[in-house]
């Protein structure tokens, strides 16, 4: 899902950028009591209607309204941090992991341990992920793994095989460049790429040195993370050149047009760029193994859902809403207009999946570790004050690793010296 300007907010909020006016979502008046509205960053057509299936359910069940306030995603995400503080909706959609947590330590959510007692079918680890000193405070609704995206036509034609390592898929890259670009590749939404470096550092380094490092409790001039850049430097000469002036979209638009063989990418973005009789021709491989020690054990898997703001006018509403959400019914709602996702719940219907969404599922459930993705699992000032532009610097000029990596070091400790928020 788009996330160009990253979380904007946090730098805003400390006077570092001018942000547009608060989000039209914003609600007016005082709140009424059968009505609870939503603040959504749903605006592609596809999950917009799919969204649309699971609250016409509620409020066939409940006899209550729901007031859907659809903003464009990028312009939600930009403005997440003064709506929040402003007049925001009851509910909205958010992220798992540090994204959620950020706003519990600002005091910007209310918590619903209260809700989670009502729920069932969730697991302890996607508990925790929607949990912070012990509280809960995020209803999961889906989530969609990374991975190396292709046709599965294309393979099949040019009898080319699945890396399982990494010198397989640089040969791979060469082989493909013969005839087409090997890899989409994509960063002008200042997001994209980060999928990229995670991977890397995660199957060169392990997932405690990535969770460490985007903890900020790791060097970043070390020489681990310059092997990760050396890496990446090594697999850029195989993407699309022009990186920078080109958003997910289009480089999608590139792997659905036989432009380009693969491409690094979560599983909704491939697949809102192909046409529904072209959906079963979309195959993927887990990320290649860099490091035998660590091999292919981490997944990438961000997971999205909703949380209540603190200024909601109708939290018991809300918290409603949010029971019914967090039930079996909802997700089967919802991934039946939407593909491209998969149920975290595990009382869904996993009956009509797709043999990517239960590929999806196989690739998740045998990971050894869940990565929720940079930008969501470091802070948000550090993502969107320093690694957008740290990861554009690098795809622009890959050759000044050293500059590179010490000029991250030095914001970084600034950054993490100051307290969140």
């Amino acid at each position: 899902m788009s996330r160009r300007g990253l979380l904007r907010t946090t730098a805003a909020a400390a006077g570092a950028v001018t942000l547009p006016a608060l989000l039209a979502a914003c609600g007016k008046g005082p709140g009424d009591g059968n009505t609870v509205s939503i603040g959504s960053n749903a605006s592609d057509a596809v999950p917009k209607k799919a969204y649309g299936n699971a609250f016409q359910a509620y409020e066939k069940k409940s006899g209550k309204k729901v007031k859907v306030n659809t903003q464009n995603h990028e312009d939600f995400q930009e403005n997440i941090n003064r709506y929040l503080q402003g007049r925001p909706d009851d509910v909205f959609m958010w992220f798992a992991g540090y994204r959620m947590q950020y706003f519990a330590e600002k005091g910007l959510l209310i918590e619903i341990s209260d809700v989670w007692k009502d729920l069932k079918g969730f697991s302890a680890a996607i508990k925790q992920q929607s949990s912070h000193g012990g509280k809960q405070y995020f209803v999961p609704f889906y989530y969609y793994p990374w991975a190396v995206f292709h046709r599965k036509s294309l393979f099949s034609q040019r009898g080319y095989e699945a890396p399982e390592n990494w010198d397989d898929f640089i040969a791979l890259a060469k082989q493909m460049s013969k005839d087409k670009t090997p890899v989409a590749f994509a960063d002008k939404d200042g997001w994209p790429a980060m999928g990229t470096f995670d991977y890397i550092n995660l199957r060169a380094n392990g997932y405690d040195f990535h969770k460490s490092l985007m903890a900020g409790e790791e060097a970043w001039n070390g020489p681990k993370v310059k092997k990760v850049f050396d890496l990446w430097r090594e697999l850029l000469q195989y993407c699309q050149p022009g990186a920078l002036g080109r958003t997910w979209e289009e480089a999608a638009q590139g792997l659905q047009k036989r432009t380009a063989g693969m491409a690094v990418f979560g599983m909704p973005h491939p697949g809102q760029q192909f046409p529904k009789n072209e959906q079963e021709d979309i195959d993927f491989f887990a990320f290649p193994e860099i490091d035998p020690a660590y091999g292919q054990d981490a997944v990438e898997a961000p997971i999205d859902g909703f949380l209540i703001a603190k200024k909601s006018r109708n939290v018991d509403a809300a918290k409603d809403l949010l029971r019914f959400l967090g039930t079996p019914k909802a997700e089967d709602l919802y991934l039946a207009g939407d593909p491209n996702n998969i149920a975290v719940n595990d009382g869904a219907d996993t009956a009509k999946y797709s043999a990517l969404q239960k590929k999806s599922v196989d690739l998740v459930s045998n990971a050894k570790q869940i990565s929720q993705f940079m930008d969501r699992d470091t802070r948000p000032d550090f993502a969107s004050t320093v690694m957008i532009k740290a990861i554009q610097d690098f795809i622009g000029n890959p050759k000044d690793v050293d500059g590179l990596v010490n000029g991250i070091e030095r914001q970084k400790k600034t950054i993490f010296s100051q307290p969140v928020g």
